[in-house]
């Protein structure tokens, strides 16, 4: 009633005043919230949470100050956000010149809102489509039952698929998942030889990942202790491609190794694997001797399998029976019988090697001399009329030679079985992009004087987007040879000092004979005296 009567009080005046008024408000001024600016705090909040959550894992972040980061992240992330975007787009357009301002502005934004690291190494992309699949053919999804998986669940599976995929875009040969520490695992591919840290996980995910991995590729997921090994393929758009697994327990957590198996090394022939007209000459004509062995060796990932595999592309395989022993298969070549290793069903290299000769081989291809049993058969099916190609771990020619024998193989079936020994290493190539001339010192400039050696082709590693600020892209390989010849091998078989002195100076002949093929890439441009150094010492 007092309401009422205030109202009646009022002049006619004001009453007209406040009818025009409350007619033309608008309906969102008269609500007591507003949905625009509710939105726009939504935004707000969920792009400082994404900050805090990329400073949680970010390398560039020092362990001690991700507390006060992630409190600075939760103030100003959105500002921070659109900073490193219009600054990485710049970036982009300067170095970038053959794509257009607005695919380069479109894809980052994709990239941003895809919550991928603009500062990692992983890269930046929609979805990838890959299917990860065990031996028998099934897919992980279905392993883990995806279609009745819990959200988690999938965003596991998610992460597990686009390691794999950052891997193959970036032709990693081996991908290592190591525990940091009790709470942090940190990821790593090994590119062109050198291992980059491309991103770091909480452990509970990690292990997630690391469950998933093993799973598809049929080891235990219960044991994280005792050491496993494993294998599994991927099939994408561009093929498939092969890994091999091996875990291990650690102090801090489970260890996993993964070797992505190159597809590329059945497409490598001897022209273009880095080999010399003399020693592509060299190799031609022992590859069209009806018998013989050759033997490459060389260090752990230094490319011997894909000199394997380019030899044998210059063989006519229509003609000649060629089979081969390998651990696993690596490329599939046509018109050749493959035969991959597998102890647990008691295939071995001995036990395949026996039954190959039994088979009318022309060529028999060893994956790797690992026992003297392999050793004796291959040697002597290289005095029966086979041309044998094999591969042994060694540090040089004359090392390889000693350990056939320190193997047990007899000094005459060594001489009478062995051609050609052929050791490898790959050197990085720089980065055409961003190769900048050398700094040399003045002792290195009278060094090259002395030596009458031209240095102003002399390049050093830069730094560029398109090399991930290595200076250095792909990489070359460089050969040391010895041919077995008549006089060696008269050697072998009646000197018994032989041995000691290839233990002497053996090694650091080889050493010598890499550094100076290592030296003539230097020389044209291709790759840096710190890279020499780095592979060859």
């Amino acid at each position: 009633m007092e309401t009422l009567a205030c109202i009646k009080c009022f002049p006619a005046g004001w009453s007209c005043v406040l009818l025009a008024g409350a007619s033309t408000a608008s309906p969102t001024e008269s609500l007591s919230f507003n949905p625009i600016k509710l939105v726009v705090l939504c935004g707000w909040v969920y792009l400082c949470l994404y900050f805090v959550q990329r400073v949680q894992f970010s390398l560039l972040v020092p362990k001690k100050y991700k507390t006060i980061a992630k409190i600075a992240a939760l103030f100003v992330g959105p500002v921070l956000f659109f900073v490193l975007l219009i600054v990485d787009i710049g970036r982009q357009i300067s170095t970038e010149r053959h794509r257009s301002v607005f695919e380069i502005i479109k894809q980052q934004l994709q990239n941003a809102f895809a919550g991928r690291s603009s500062s990692g190494f992983i890269s930046s992309r929609k979805e990838p489509t890959i299917r990860l699949l065990d031996s028998s053919g099934t897919e992980l999804k279905q392993i883990y039952g995806h279609g009745k998986s819990k959200r988690g669940d999938r965003h596991v599976l998610d992460l597990t698929e686009r390691i794999i995929w950052d891997a193959l875009q970036q032709q990693a040969s081996d991908i290592l998942i190591d525990p940091k520490d009790n709470s942090i695992y940190t990821i790593r591919f090994r590119v062109d030889g050198v291992l980059r840290t491309v991103e770091q996980l909480d452990a509970g995910k990690c292990q997630a990942v690391i469950n998933s991995i093993k799973a598809v590729s049929n080891m235990d997921i219960s044991e994280k202790r005792r050491p496993q090994d494993g294998a599994f393929v991927t099939k994408t758009a561009d093929g498939t491609a092969s890994f091999r697994v091996a875990s291990a327990g650690t102090v801090n957590g489970e260890k996993l190794s993964i070797r992505v198996l190159s597809q590329k090394a059945g497409m490598y022939t001897l022209d273009n694997i880095g080999l010399s007209d003399k020693q592509r000459s060299i190799i031609k004509d022992a590859i069209i001797k009806p018998s013989g062995m050759i033997l490459m060796c060389g260090p752990t990932g230094s490319g011997k399998t894909t000199s394997l595999y380019a030899m044998l592309n210059e063989i006519d395989l229509y003609t000649r029976n060629v089979i081969t022993v390998e651990d696993p298969i690596e490329c599939v070549l046509p018109n050749a019988s493959q035969i991959e290793v597998n102890p647990k069903a008691g295939i071995t290299f001995a036990k395949s090697l026996r039954s190959i000769l039994r088979q009318d081989p022309d060529v028999i291809s060893v994956g790797e001399i690992r026992d003297e049993e392999t050793a004796s058969i291959a040697l002597r099916a290289s005095q029966t009329g086979h041309l044998v190609f094999a591969t042994i771990h060694s540090y040089s020619n004359e090392s390889a030679m000693v350990r056939l024998l320190d193997l047990g193989v007899t000094a005459v079936l060594l001489s009478s079985g062995l051609d050609l020994v052929i050791s490898q290493r790959l050197l990085r190539r720089l980065c055409t992009d961003c190769k900048k001339p050398a700094r040399l010192t003045q002792s290195q400039i009278d060094d090259f004087r002395r030596k009458r050696i031209d240095y102003k082709n002399l390049f050093h590693a830069g730094g560029c987007e398109r090399c991930h600020k290595t200076g250095y892209r792909r990489r070359t390989a460089i050969f040391d040879m010895i041919v077995v010849d008549n006089e060696l091998k008269a050697s072998i078989v009646s000197s018994d000092s032989w041995i000691t002195e290839l233990r002497k100076a053996g090694d650091e002949q080889g050493k010598s004979n890499l550094r100076k093929q290592g030296l003539k890439m230097v020389l044209s441009g291709v790759t840096s005296l710190e890279e020499l150094k780095r592979v060859v010492g």
